[in-house]
């Protein structure tokens, strides 16, 4: 089955023979290594890398955590935390904790704030449950989750001792060195490791995102699967007219040199949400930089409809839009007539939600393009963890491409440390004290 379609006769753009040369050129840089930020390329063959070996040591310990607790505290930020979060909103039936019984722990999250309300009422919630967690960090001293994960531990060796919580706590983390290595290596904990290759927002598919999710009770095998599957479509040797993530990288940067600094990503299903919270930090770190880029937004519709459609339809003519359509809902619901047809939709009686919902898109889409804003459409045949799994890799493999033809690397993120060093000094970290006396001078 075809795990992905892409249709860009709404972008108004026609590719030219060089613009697919010099796509194809970046597509084989990304496979050569010898472009910029070549130790970071782990991704690029990374599902194919993942063995039997490696997914059975995940679903052993997420099956340990399943078995020890129904309430699972999954700690990171950025790509720590993003992409598990986008394919466990994709999977999750948004009304689980409705329902009397649950086949599966809940899986939260926490260490992508700094709010006090949150981890308390995380916290005290947790109460009721019993509890164990994930904790993810290259280092183990990111600001966010070691404030987060101080506190969870705090929690678990509280209420079950510490030999007790380190049986509770899996730790994903550098192979060798850092302060959540260290930690581990000393409390006990089983550890998964971030390979060195692979950054942050492209790690959903090491067991930064793996872990979480089967202890979530995704289908990892299905998910990985989708990612291998589109590994193949996508890799250097594919021609590009049958290359998705190569035609979607042309024709966005396409859009950029004329003037269209913003893709909108959106669409009509609200599971999705999170893969466009994803989608933009796997964009935004990987673009936004040298002055240059494609600002990443993004809306769910229809609802967004009824507050950003005014802009999108007549607003500043610097945008466009990338929908990622459903072919298939995975139930039915059919809309029932009404005798006195006081709200005027027996017109629809007998359709599908999904019908109405694909008209809405449909309409939407012209309506856009006629208003000026060009359409990128991505098709999936339904949501399950193996298109889904084809989408991520669709979009990183992409981002690559698009980051080499934009003429930036597009595997490092020097602007995320700015932001950093006034906040240490602010908090008087030791060693700031120069950077703290000048900052509160200009205060």
């Amino acid at each position: 089955m075809n795990m992905l379609k892409l249709d860009i006769a709404a972008s108004g753009v026609a590719l030219t023979d060089e613009t697919k040369a010099r796509t194809q050129a970046a597509n084989a840089l990304l496979h050569s290594g010898e472009g910029a930020g070549n130790d970071f390329l782990g991704w690029v063959h990374l599902p194919s890398s993942i063995d039997e070996e490696q997914l059975a040591a995940i679903e052993a310990a997420a099956a340990k955590l399943r078995a020890k607790a129904d309430l699972i505290v999954c700690i990171g930020i950025g790509g720590s935390y993003l992409g598990a979060k986008a394919v466990l909103e994709a999977m999750s039936d948004p009304f689980k904790l409705l329902r009397k019984e649950q086949s599966a722990p809940t899986v939260v999250f926490a260490g992508q704030n700094i709010s006090e309300d949150y981890i308390y009422e995380l916290l005290d919630a947790s109460k009721e449950h019993s509890l164990a967690a994930i904790v993810i960090s290259k280092s183990g001293t990111t600001t966010e989750p070691a404030i987060a994960f101080r506190l969870i531990k705090a929690e678990l060796e509280k209420r079950y001792g510490k030999q007790e919580a380190a049986e509770r706590i899996v730790a994903v983390t550098d192979k060798a060195r850092g302060a959540l290595k260290t930690l581990a290596t000393n409390e006990g904990y089983p550890t998964f490791v971030i390979p060195d290759d692979v950054g942050g927002r492209f790690s959903v598919l090491t067991p930064v995102g793996l872990l979480p999710l089967a202890a979530a009770g995704v289908d990892i095998r299905s998910l990985v699967r989708g990612a291998q599957e589109m590994e193949t479509a996508t890799a250097a040797e594919v021609p590009f007219d049958e290359n998705p993530s190569a035609i979607y990288a042309a024709v966005r940067n396409e859009l950029y040199a004329r003037g269209k600094k913003i893709e909108i990503l959106g669409s009509y299903e609200p599971r999705l949400q999170y893969v466009n919270e994803w989608w933009k930090q796997l964009y935004g770190e990987s673009e936004g930089k040298e002055g240059k880029g494609i600002f990443p937004a993004s809306v769910t519709l229809t609802a967004d409809l009824h507050s950003m459609g005014q802009y999108i339809q007549e607003g500043e003519r610097t945008l466009f839009e990338t929908i990622v359509s459903v072919a298939r809902s995975a139930h039915e619901v059919r809309i029932e007539a009404d005798a006195d047809n006081l709200d005027g939709l027996n017109f629809m009686a007998g359709k599908r939600i999904s019908e109405v919902n694909r008209m809405a898109e449909l309409g939407v889409r012209l309506a856009h393009v006629d208003g000026g804003v060009p359409n990128i459409r991505i098709e999936l045949p339904t949501i399950d963890a193996r298109s889904v799994g084809a989408l991520l890799y669709f979009f990183e493999k992409a981002c690559g491409i698009s980051g080499y033809l934009l003429g930036v690397n597009p595997f490092d993120q020097p602007g995320v440390e700015a932001y950093k060093k006034n906040m240490f000094a602010l908090l008087d970290k030791p060693g700031y004290e120069k950077e703290s006396e000048a900052i509160k001078a200009r205060l």
